[in-house]
């Protein structure tokens, strides 16, 4: 790791082939340009998606959440100084689009790419890192599997200093999709009942939102006792273990309903990824009631529409509605104030060459949230 004469920084980061493959490369990072901020990482966390990116078009640095210290800033760039530690989000919002105006920046059509000619990008310069002298894409315009990552200004968020980059990492994209998507989409309201189908995670903090909510009926449902175990301890009011014979899900929605004098859940959360349980929180939710896919789960799934009847709602939210400048300060309140929970989601952490193990601790259900430590 260095930083040459000509501000040049190099250092290792992992970069994923396109083929599921992945290998602990050099790269090169140059210095921000205008509106331009590199970071020094830290810590990043690991989840199902850096898992998916494998079969994404390669070479590409992998990970999208992560936090570290500004190493330098380019031109024009305020409130940031090197040395001050940031927290990354792959929001990036403009700020002027469309979206950001209507205070969805999550949906961002400058980061979403949507009229580049128009509104540019929301990468940093081009070819400003590079793999065997080539430039090389980033996941998410980010890429914090490695030594240093080169953003927009707009993906860096300041860290409260007592909070450690190994806790703050997974608050750029586990905490606020899971919190996020029950406070700021679903707007669960006190006294209100959640089911959440999966808890890793998303799923864990969609119970950390629903009890910040104040919801009173919690569900916690997953095929891994240790998940549910967890779940309890973040707030859960009933853990349900999924059984593998159940192949119609007859006897989860029986139990959730039991639990909910026969109605089903006002929001029901599907956090686990898995494309045929997408539909399946139409199935937990009231009629009337809110069904969220919050997972990002791809590939074919179907629905027989009578499971829409009757008025409930079927939302597939990104990044928990994201905001960052109202989102994350309210996540360091809670954490400081003790009501928002990130030790124990961190049960794991691995060097930067056990990525191979990250992945199958996460994939068995074994770790709650994996973190790589890169400095």
């Amino acid at each position: 790791m260095s930083v040459d004469t000509t501000g040049i920084a190099s250092g290792p980061a992992i970069i994923a082939d396109g083929m599921g493959r992945f290998s602990i490369e050099a790269i090169e990072v140059d210095p921000p340009g205008p509106g331009e901020v590199r970071v020094a990482m830290a810590a990043a966390g690991v989840c199902h998606t850096d898992h998916a990116s494998l079969h994404w078009p390669g070479p590409l640095v992998m990970g999208h959440e992560g936090a570290g210290h500004v190493e330098s800033i380019g031109a024009g760039v305020q409130d940031l100084v090197p040395g001050q530690p940031v927290l990354l989000n792959w929001a990036i919002p403009c700020g002027t689009c469309f979206q950001c105006r209507r205070d969805a920046q999550a949906l961002c059509e400058r980061t979403h790419e949507l009229d580049v000619p128009r509104l540019g990008s929301s990468r940093a310069h081009p070819g400003g890192t590079r793999w065997r002298g080539q430039p090389v894409e980033r996941a998410f315009h980010l890429g914090t599997f490695s030594r240093y990552a080169l953003v927009r200004a707009e993906a860096v968020t300041p860290l409260p200093a007592d909070l450690p980059p190994d806790l703050a990492c997974i608050l750029g994209c586990a905490v606020m999709t899971g919190v996020g998507s029950v406070v700021n989409v679903a707007a669960v309201a006190p006294g209100e009942s959640v089911a959440v189908l999966g808890c890793g995670g998303v799923g864990l903090n969609v119970v950390q939102g629903a009890r910040l909510a104040g919801a009173t009926a919690i569900i916690a449902i997953d095929r891994v006792q240790a998940r549910l175990d967890r779940a309890r301890t973040l707030g859960a009011t009933h853990l349900l273990l999924a059984d593998a014979d159940d192949t119609g899900h007859a006897g989860l929605i029986a139990q959730v309903k039991m639990l909910t004098e026969g109605r089903g859940v006002d929001h029901a959360f599907e956090a686990t990824g898995v494309p045929t349980l997408a539909f399946l929180p139409l199935q937990l939710a009231r009629n009337g009631g809110n069904a969220l896919q919050v997972s990002g789960a791809h590939g074919a799934g179907s629905i027989e529409l009578p499971r829409f009847f009757w008025d409930k709602r079927y939302l597939a939210p990104l990044y928990g509605g994201c905001v960052p400048d109202r989102d994350f300060p309210r996540l360091f309140d809670w954490i400081a104030r003790g009501r928002l929970e990130l030790a124990s989601l961190v049960s794991h952490r691995y060097p930067l060459a056990a990525l191979e193990q990250a992945f199958a601790d996460m994939l068995e259900g074994s770790s709650a949230k994996g973190v790589l430590q890169i400095a």
